[in-house]
């Protein structure tokens, strides 16, 4: 139905209803941004009964609606008297509707999926605007202030970085999927200083001919950006990947191994051998040979020195203290009679020489020697667990919507990095307790975190809402200067889908063709 234009000389202007004429182009003035201000769930029956009646004359109306994805306007004529409003449930900028952007930029923002939600408002009988409209958001504003925002953040901690003479990294990849057929890798390294992420590299596995290689390739760029920003390292702590140690080796680069991977690494063939019948008084050693790894790295200055104090286990282990390293002559506890004689090994027998080759081998011992004394890569640990709530491994991203993803994890790691621990209003520290898996049903204490925040969600709308939107093409521009190599499936010949149509078999109905 055409309205035409409103012809509403009868209204009287004191009458007590206000009456909204705003075009489609025009947005309602506040003295809040638009973004911010709160909205609600509202329901078209109650909504429509506000229009049904003419404010002038009290008579029965023509109600005309107009739906824009989470946008409806609402258009009031009255045949009797003329009276004519138009009324919008959200602002515009321009002929935009504030909240479809809005609600695509807290998407993704919060690493929420479209999809998920979507099944949601179809639950709720909310509606929505489709993926579509949803990418062409991503696309044009949303990613260009992820990527801006991520860059100026990490341009303000590179100068930081820039004015100390000592800067110790950590690096750690994180594959999107297990074993060695992962697409993404991506290289992060943190400043183990403050826990604070400095850079990340997505590489995509056919740039370096396979998902082994990634690790290797993430860390050479981000040390080549920190060498192009006058960055001076003084160490760095990864795993003890070889390429990784070639790679820091041949650049003179001073290497440590994190003392948790390798650890893990023992530990695991350890519980394997103490599963045998002939090694099972191993199985009583193995907490302190978890915990004598960790001392060894924490209380040593020197290679040799570590390596003497792990050596020194073996003997601790047969009940004998006293060492022939002049470097670590004897242990540092207080000598004691054990009550319990039955747990100490026995030269020669299966249970400790087993234990001897794998505490003694060459490549051990050697990784031993480089263990970091002081700082550890557990808190990249917990950032790939952050990534997780963004990029989950079980969900399919194109390489610059994982790039972002990864940005907007760092962004969040970074705020709270150094959060406190959460006190009680009596203001004790609060703890909960856990049952780890690896402690096999023993509890341990952990303390509760203060509540994260989420400043950068709301930096990234201003962003968006002030600058981007107002011209994207500056943001867009960034994005742009991004290499993206080719899919993995580039290399191939697409095929004609009605040929692959026709020569589909189930497997089932095979035998009868």
């Amino acid at each position: 139905m055409d309205f035409g234009e409103p012809q509403d000389s009868s209204y009287d202007p004191d009458d007590s209803v206000t009456v909204l004429t705003e075009s489609a182009d025009e947005t309602m003035e506040s003295s809040n941004p638009v973004h911010k201000t709160p909205t609600y769930i509202v329901y078209e029956n109650c909504l429509l009964e506000l229009f049904e009646v003419c404010p002038v004359c009290r008579r029965v109306t023509d109600v005309q609606t107009r739906r824009v994805g989470t946008f409806l306007s609402v258009e009031q004529k009255c045949p009797h008297c003329q009276f004519y409003r138009k009324w919008n449930s959200q602002p515009l900028l321009g002929s935009t509707p504030v909240g479809n952007i809005q609600l695509s930029a807290a998407v993704y923002a919060t690493g929420a999926s479209f999809f998920k939600l979507e099944k949601i408002f179809r639950a709720m009988q909310l509606r929505m605007f489709q993926y579509d409209t949803f990418r062409r958001h991503a696309r044009m504003y949303i990613e260009p202030a992820i990527v801006h925002s991520w860059k100026t953040a990490q341009d303000g901690m590179l100068d930081q970085l820039c004015q100390r003479q000592k800067v110790i990294l950590g690096g750690d990849l994180r594959a999107d999927s297990p074993g060695h057929c992962a697409k993404f890798g991506s290289y992060t390294v943190m400043d183990l200083t403050n826990n604070t992420i400095i850079d990340l590299q997505l590489v995509q596995s056919n740039e370096v001919g396979g998902s082994y290689h990634m690790e290797k390739e993430g860390l050479k760029r981000s040390l080549a950006l920190l060498e192009a920003r006058g960055v001076t390292l003084d160490s760095i702590v990864t795993d003890r990947h070889p390429q990784i140690q070639k790679f820091l080796r041949e650049a003179n680069i001073t290497h440590y191994y994190d003392v948790w991977h390798m650890e893990k690494g023992l530990s695991k063939k350890l519980v394997k051998i103490a599963q045998n019948k002939e090694c099972e008084k191993l199985k009583k050693w193995l907490p302190s040979i978890k915990n004598h790894i960790y001392w060894t790295a924490a209380t040593s200055t020197s290679g040799p020195e570590r390596v003497a104090k792990w050596t020194s286990l073996l003997n601790h282990v047969q009940d004998i203290h006293s060492h022939d390293d002049p470097v670590f002559p004897q242990c540092l506890h207080p000598l004691r009679i054990s009550r319990d004689k039955s747990k100490w090994l026995t030269a020669g027998t299966p249970a400790f020489s087993r234990l001897e080759k794998v505490l003694t081998n060459k490549r051990v011992l050697k990784d031993v020697g480089k263990l970091s004394p002081h700082y550890q890569t557990s808190s990249l640990e917990s950032f790939h667990s952050v990534i997780l709530r963004f990029a989950p491994k079980n969900v399919v991203f194109p390489f610059l919507g994982m790039l972002c993803r990864l940005y907007l994890a760092v962004l969040h790691f970074n705020e709270n990095a150094g959060r406190p621990q959460a006190t009680s209003s009596a203001g004790e520290p609060l703890f909960k307790v856990n049952f780890p898996k690896y402690k096999k049903g023993e509890c341990t204490a952990k303390p509760v975190k203060a509540e994260p925040t989420f400043q950068y969600v709301d930096n990234l709308l201003d962003l968006i809402f002030h600058k981007v939107f107002q011209d994207p093409a500056p943001y867009v521009n960034e994005v742009l200067k991004i290499p993206i190599p080719a899919d993995l499936s580039a290399q191939f010949e697409k095929p004609d889908k009605r040929e692959v149509v026709a020569s589909y078999v189930s497997r089932f109905n095979r035998g009868q063709v």
